[in-house]
C-alpha cells in the first residue's frame, strides 16, 4: 500500500526518533494498512545488525532477523529446543515472501495474541533488549512485553534491539501444540512447554489468550494437574472471542494442549513439533 503522508525515508539512527516517525523492519505490516499519523520512515536495515549470533550463554536475535533466517538456523550446540524455531515460523503460516521479509522483531512489537515469535521468546525465557531515543537502553522478559492484544511496554520512540535466549532453557525438551480453526488458519490456540534436565517445567499459553501466560512447575506435573494449574491462571472469560474461535472452544482446546504437553514431557523421548488439525487439539 502506498503510504501517501510520508515524506521521507532515511537510515534509522537511534537517537534521531521525532513524533510522525516509524521504525521499519520487514514492513509487511507497515505497508498494509493506511498509516495516517507517520510522515517518516527510519530504516532499520541501517545498522547492520546480524541476524543470529549464537555464544556459549545462548542465542541472541536481531529484531531484524527474518523469519526465514532464524527458520533456517540449525545451533552448533547441542540445543534441542532449537527445534521450537522453525515450528513456531510455520505457525505464522505467511507466504515465501513474508517469511522472507518479515522480522522477528516486527512480530513481537505487533503483539497480537497469535504471534508466534512472542511465543517462542516466550517459552525460552527470552529477554528483549530495549533502545530508548535519549540513548538509554533497558531489558524486559518478553513474558511480559505484550501486556494485551496490539498493546505493548515500547515506549514512544523505543526501539526492540534485539532477543536473547539463554542455553539453559535451549537445552530443555520441549512439546508443541497449535490449534486454528482451519489447515492454513492463524493460531487460536498455541501451547508450548519445557522441561531441562533436573529444571523446572514451564508451560506457555499464547494465542488464546490476549497477553501470554506462563505456568511453573517445581516438578513434572501430571496432566490434570497441568489443567488445574490452566484454570487457576486463566479464567473463563480471560479467553479471547473472536473470528479466530470462540471463547469456550479457545479454553477447552487450550486445556486439552496443556494436557498434551504435560503428557509428552512426562513420557521418554520427544516427538517432533507438530501442528493440530482444524478444530483439534493434536494428540
Amino acid at each position: 500500500m502506498d503510504l501517501n503522508t510520508v515524506t521521507e525515508f532515511v537510515p534509522a539512527d537511534r537517537t534521531a526518533w521525532r513524533a510522525g516517525d516509524a521504525w521499519l523492519g520487514g514492513g509487511t505490516w507497515l505497508f498494509s494498512q493506511p498509516q495516517p499519523g507517520v510522515s517518516r520512515l527510519l530504516d532499520l536495515t541501517a545498522f547492520g545488525w546480524p541476524p543470529l549470533i549464537e555464544t556459549g550463554r545462548g542465542l541472541e536475535i536481531a529484531a531484524t532477523c527474518t523469519l526465514a533466517e532464524l527458520a533456517r538456523w540449525r545451533p552448533r550446540a547441542n540445543w534441542p529446543a532449537a527445534s521450537l524455531a522453525r515450528a513456531c515460523c510455520d505457525a505464522l503460516l505467511g507466504s515465501f515472501k513474508v517469511q522472507n521479509t518479515a522480522t522477528v522483531g516486527g512480530n513481537i512489537c505487533l503483539s497480537l495474541p497469535a504471534g508466534p515469535m512472542t511465543a517462542l521468546a516466550t517459552a525460552l525465557d527470552g529477554t528483549a533488549t530495549l533502545w530508548a531515543p535519549d540513548g538509554g537502553t533497558r531489558e524486559v522478559p518478553v513474558a511480559g512485553f505484550v501486556t494485551g492484544d496490539g498493546r505493548n511496554v515500547l515506549a514512544p520512540g523505543e526501539l526492540l534491539r534485539a532477543i536473547f535466549l539463554p542455553a539453559a532453557a535451549l537445552r530443555a525438551r520441549t512439546a508443541f501444540r497449535q490449534v486454528s480453526l482451519s489447515p492454513v488458519g492463524r493460531s487460536a490456540v498455541l501451547v508450548i512447554a519445557r522441561r531441562p534436565p533436573g529444571g523446572q517445567t514451564v508451560v506457555t499459553i499464547t494465542a488464546a489468550t490476549p497477553h501470554p501466560v506462563q505456568l511453573r512447575f517445581a516438578a513434572p506435573p501430571a496432566p490434570d494437574d497441568a489443567v488445574a494449574a490452566l484454570d487457576a491462571a486463566v479464567p473463563g472469560r480471560a479467553y479471547l472471542d473472536d473470528a479466530g474461535g470462540a471463547a469456550p472452544w479457545r479454553a477447552a482446546m487450550t486445556r486439552l494442549s496443556v494436557a498434551a504437553v504435560a503428557a509428552e514431557l512426562a513420557a521418554p523421548g520427544r516427538a517432533a513439533p507438530g501442528r493440530a488439525a482444524p478444530g483439534r487439539a493434536a494428540p
